[in-house]
């Protein structure tokens, strides 16, 4: 008997992310051991993850799962999972939408879509947060174009252009946009500071506060929390509050790592990118800055950008009083991240009962497959002695 068992797999880029594709046909059907054949092809738990796939880096170990769909007007089923590297975990509490970019791909790659040049349309149910992503696909031939002159912040060279509508994406995981039910609100942090927050939740919920009200400029770095880890530990702290606070946690502690997300935002400003090339305040509506797991993220993730453009239209948010007149002119939003910028356009309608309603949250991203494979797992993983 073989000593590994082979399972089927396409590491592909999706956006600013990377991680396997796998067919969840190919899986174990217990979620638990299906976890332990995930974390064993990452190579987690590991720092460098050396036994497996993984980067060691929150952006290169993330993993969706896809299925055909039985559901109407759906095409396919498609779960993502955060695969912990230090930690023996893989989170599904969230989407990642750079992730979501390769599902598309992968789906026409893999027969699961009826074909139609030159843009197929992928009807895709994200399980993690009962929402639907429709990705417009360039094909010819019969084949998904990869190559064209596209290009997105964070990703050497260009790309053919990927569209994905995130359609009634409000509510995604408290089933309300604004889940407190305010725009803004007030938590005490540890050190006893008093700050306004908004808390929203479109594609992902997120909290969102000034820079300036917890003491930055809004323009860090990644590198700058090496130097000044508070800026992550103020950030947990406002990330765990708010968990409680719109009910995804009994308490900060076990609130998890992923979900909800946090970010600091403020004005736009000129600032240099992490690969040295220029942000002019002019080219964006705001600069915000979030977190990747456990470290600040080197860009910004997809669903959290839904999550801040969404909250930059709707009137009275901490992120509404910094954001440019052009953005609430247009419901186009440039968002300024640590390599670069990244536009959202938001289709947000005030409803007579004075709530909001976000009907579509539009996004262009590139994906890259790397790899059409297998993946070896041990047996013992399958057959524990």
């Amino acid at each position: 008997m073989e000593e590994y068992v082979k399972i089927p797999a396409v590491i592909m880029r999706g956006g600013t992310s990377k991680g396997a594709y796998l067919m969840m046909e190919d899986l174990p059907e217990d979620p638990v051991l299906r976890d332990k054949v995930i974390l064993a092809i990452y190579g987690s738990p590991d720092a460098r993850q050396i036994n497996g796939i993984g980067g060691a880096d929150p952006l290169t170990s993330k993993v969706a799962l896809i299925a055909r769909s039985n559901r109407e007007n759906v095409d396919v089923d498609y779960t993502f999972g955060y695969v912990g590297i230090k930690d023996a975990v893989v989170d599904y509490e969230g989407n990642c939408g750079n992730m979501s970019s390769g599902v598309g791909p992968f789906a026409i790659q893999k027969g699961l879509v009826v074909i139609e040049e030159p843009i197929t349309k992928v009807r895709i149910y994200n399980t993690n947060t009962k929402k639907i992503i429709e990705a417009e696909i360039p094909v010819k031939d019969g084949e998904v174009i990869t190559e064209g002159d596209y290009s997105i912040d964070g990703v050497p060279g260009t790309g053919a252009r990927i569209t994905l509508n995130f359609l009634n994406s409000g509510g995604s995981k408290t089933g309300k946009l604004l889940p407190t039910g305010n725009v803004v609100d007030e938590i005490i942090l540890r050190n006893g500071n008093l700050i306004r927050v908004s808390i929203v939740d479109a594609a992902n919920p997120s909290i969102f506060v000034k820079a300036e009200d917890i003491g930055l400029t809004g323009l860090e770095m990644p590198k700058d929390t090496e130097n000044n880890p508070d800026i992550l530990e103020v950030m947990e702290d406002i990330r765990t509050t708010a968990a409680v606070m719109m009910g995804l946690s009994l308490t900060k502690e076990k609130t998890g790592p992923a979900v909800p997300k946090v970010a600091f935002v403020s004005s736009p400003k000129d600032y240099v990118a992490l690969n040295g090339s220029k942000v002019k305040a002019d080219d964006i509506d705001l600069v915000a800055r979030t977190k990747a797991l456990t470290v600040m993220h080197k860009a910004y993730a997809v669903t959290g950008g839904i999550c801040v453009a969404a909250a930059a239209l709707i009137q009275g948010t901490v992120v509404n009083e910094i954001v440019s007149s052009q953005a609430k002119a247009s419901g186009i939003v440039r968002l300024g991240h640590p390599s670069g910028t990244l536009d959202f356009e938001i289709s947000l309608e005030k409803m007579l009962n004075g709530g909001w309603n976000l009907s579509k949250a539009g996004v262009s991203r590139t994906a890259k497959p790397i790899m059409d494979g297998h993946v070896y797992v041990s047996r013992r993983i399958f057959n524990p002695q």
